[in-house]
């Protein structure tokens, strides 16, 4: 008797055994701080390559990192801080593409460096600056869109782009949001918003991430949310409490609010990306 009770009890317990648990989800690598991004690109396993990117008689120069995969991936258009194509930014394009996207990054001022060269033709970080602001709106508009023609060509595109920027570029990346035709999704790091004309305009949705510590760009947060919101157009702005300008790439900066900035942002970032591109 005690043994067919026993049997039963066993037969029963096995009948509800729980669920195998689900696999872990592989945490979200951020791109590395400024000061080891050249050596997080050469020790990459994902193929990267120059390619130059017609656009009248002045090629792009643009830096191209595709990702791992068989199927057909989403178009990220990596748009530089003030600072130029640098090895930071090219180490954010390597993220993305780690991440299962075609990372494009281009150098917006591409023949207009020294000699009619580049960032990489500037002898320091001022001299690009002061090519960069010699740049219009309307001329990197022109460059932006003229890369993500050639993007949308490419044979492993699946047809939908999003663009992403970084200071400068932020507010580069969500004037692109405005452009026709619009990309699916537009990140925005740090940068102002377009102007009170050019963001009735807007028609892609925008995430924007931005330091609690940088009055000049988060004073034009709350009217591109009013007119978004009058638009019904997308906009999740993020602000970091304590962070500063360029959080992403000084990430040990403002006593760890840099590195909590980071932490946050950057999975915000790709999860929006995926949910937009895929």
């Amino acid at each position: 008797m005690r043994i067919a009770a026993l049997a039963l009890l066993l037969a029963l317990s096995s009948s509800f055994s729980p669920s195998p648990a689900p696999a872990a989800t592989a945490p979200t690598v951020l791109p590395p701080p400024e000061d080891s991004a050249l050596a997080a690109l050469n020790r990459s396993p994902r193929h990267g390559e120059w390619v130059d990117v017609g656009y009248g008689t002045t090629p792009l120069r643009t830096w191209v990192v595709y990702p791992e995969r068989k199927d057909k991936a989403g178009v990220v258009v990596v748009i530089h801080e003030i600072f130029g194509l640098t090895d930071w930014i090219r180490s954010v394009a390597d993220r993305l593409a780690a991440e299962g996207f075609i990372a494009v990054a281009p150098d917006l001022i591409s023949g207009m460096g020294p000699g009619g060269g580049g960032t990489d033709s500037t002898k320091s970080k001022d001299d690009a600056v002061k090519v960069v602001r010699g740049l219009t709106p309307e001329e990197c508009a022109a460059r932006v869109a003229a890369v993500r023609a050639w993007a949308a060509k490419l044979p492993s595109a699946n047809g939908k782009q999003a663009t992403i920027g970084f200071c400068w570029g932020g507010g580069r990346s969500f004037a692109a949001a405005a452009s026709t035709p619009p990309p699916q999704a537009c990140v925005v790091y740090y940068g102002v918003s377009p102007d009170s004309a050019q963001i009735l305009q807007v028609k892609s949705p925008v995430m924007g991430h931005y330091g609690g510590d940088d009055a000049r760009v988060d004073a034009t947060i709350d009217a591109a949310k009013v007119a978004l919101k009058q638009q019904k157009v997308s906009y999740d702005a993020f602000v970091y409490p304590g962070a500063g300008h360029g959080f992403l790439r000084q990430q040990d900066g403002r006593n760890g609010a840099n590195m909590t900035a980071a932490l946050q942002s950057w999975p915000r970032t790709i999860s929006f990306l995926k949910s937009k591109l895929k």
